[in-house]
């Protein structure tokens, strides 16, 4: 019986935070980041303002 090691590597780890365009993982991540800074700020306008976001805007 011959003794062989294997040497095993760790997977190579993408980073969830870089920005990289197209359909990836990281660009949805970010889509998502600011829709929900987005939202936030309409609803911050909505109840500082005490009108609706397209009220605010003059747009209705």
């Amino acid at each position: 019986m011959t003794n062989t090691t294997t040497k095993i590597t760790a997977p190579a780890v993408e980073d969830r935070n870089a920005w990289r365009w197209g359909f990836t993982p990281q660009a949805e991540i970010w889509n998502g980041r600011l829709a929900m800074i987005g939202f936030s700020a309409a609803v911050l306008i909505e109840i500082f303002s005490g009108q609706g976001f397209l009220h605010f805007w003059g747009i209705l």
